[in-house]
């Protein structure tokens, strides 16, 4: 961004090849998940490294499916972290199970995994990490818990494509994961999501639950399941086909933007750090910092915009929020202490493509000042 304009909070950085991308399949007639998506299903199954990949229309509609494809439903219960974006929650009371909140780490913003299974009932079927703001959490012990008590890892990896905990990457260590990518993402379709998984009759499940309850068999299509419209259209695919190529280059160059941040807010004693564990690749789709209890976020944030600088709050605690909050009726201050905090007091700052390091020195020295 130029000196003196104002830095939203996010800016999806899209290319003349990416809108060129997008023409070619606009001319060609063919818009509903065709040959881009199948392309791009392809390219995201070969990067991350499993066997299928199934795109959908958003991020919530494949957590959804992932729970449906699970066979998960009323009268089950799922394990999800107190602290994300509400879509994480929302999915599991959608499909008639229970959302099973367990707080999270102060440090990572991801689950507690030592609250885990303290939470788990003869109900539970499932546990649903968040991967939060791009950092992996702690999925190897998690997928421990889960097959100690036979239950169903579905990876919310919604901000974490190229995330990655010891080299290996984000949705692919549980039954599925789910990206999405909503314009925060580090890749961008306006609104859009897939699923990830190594069990394939999982993938033939969702690719029938996406398109109407299709299944093909010998060449020949029936609609064999009661089926959604959650297709991928193909001028989306190709707009992601085209920011695949460089995702490596954009998670590089955001983190090089976030050493900046490091180095710039080490010594301001008025917020916490985002910490990233050494065997983690951050894919930081967002920079999010804790302020400490006498700062009032909102105001900073109304501070900061008159400023320049766009900001906002992370994600919700989710339990806290007016139908969970109504429904469940859970003592959330008790039980959430650092979701709630991370809540009251998180404040995410821009970090993009556009973006260049004059302009984070520049929210820095405003936010210390």
């Amino acid at each position: 961004m130029k000196n003196g304009e104002f830095i939203p909070l996010m800016v999806p950085d899209i290319h003349p090849e990416d809108i060129d991308a997008v023409a070619m399949v606009l001319r060609s007639g063919m818009l509903v998940q065709g040959e881009k998506v199948a392309e791009f299903e392809t390219n995201v199954s070969k990067y991350i490294g499993t066997k299928n990949a199934i795109a959908v229309s958003n991020g919530t509609s494949s957590l959804y499916l992932a729970l449906i494809a699970l066979g998960i439903g009323q009268g089950d219960e799922v394990i999800v972290p107190a602290f994300s974006f509400m879509a994480t929650a929302n999915a599991v009371e959608l499909t008639g199970a229970k959302p099973v909140f367990v707080d999270i780490s102060a440090e990572t913003f991801n689950i507690d995994i030592n609250l885990i299974e303290k939470a788990i009932t003869r109900k539970t079927r499932a546990i649903m990490p968040v991967h939060e703001f791009g950092l992996a959490c702690d999925i190897n012990e998690i997928i421990s818990i889960a097959e100690k008590h036979h239950l169903k890892v579905i990876e919310d990896a919604a901000c974490a494509l190229g995330a990655a905990e010891n080299s290996q990457y984000t949705g692919t260590f549980g039954d599925i994961g789910s990206f999405s990518f909503h314009p925060r993402k580090a890749i961008t379709s306006g609104e859009g999501g897939m699923l990830t998984t190594n069990d394939d009759r999982i993938a033939f499940k969702l690719r029938a639950l996406r398109n109407h309850g299709i299944e093909i068999n010998d060449g020949k299509s029936e609609f064999a399941l009661a089926g959604y419209n959650f297709r991928m259209t193909d001028f989306q695919a190709a707009l992601l086909l085209s920011q695949f190529a460089r995702l490596n280059e954009i998670i590089d160059y955001k983190d090089k933007l976030a050493q900046v941040y490091f180095t710039e807010l080490q010594d301001c004693n008025k917020l916490i750090l985002p910490h990233v564990p050494q065997n983690k690749r951050h894919s930081w789709q967002s920079f999010h910092v804790v302020l400490h209890d006498d700062i009032d976020r909102d105001r900073l944030i109304i501070q900061l915009k008159g400023k320049g600088i766009g900001t906002n709050l992370g994600a919700q605690c989710m339990p806290f929020q007016k139908f969970f909050r109504e429904k469940y009726k859970l003592n959330c201050s008790k039980l959430f202490p650092n979701a709630m905090k991370a809540y009251f007091k998180g404040l995410v700052l821009p970090l993009y493509g556009l973006l260049d390091e004059n302009n984070i020195r520049y929210i820095c020295n405003t936010i210390k000042d």
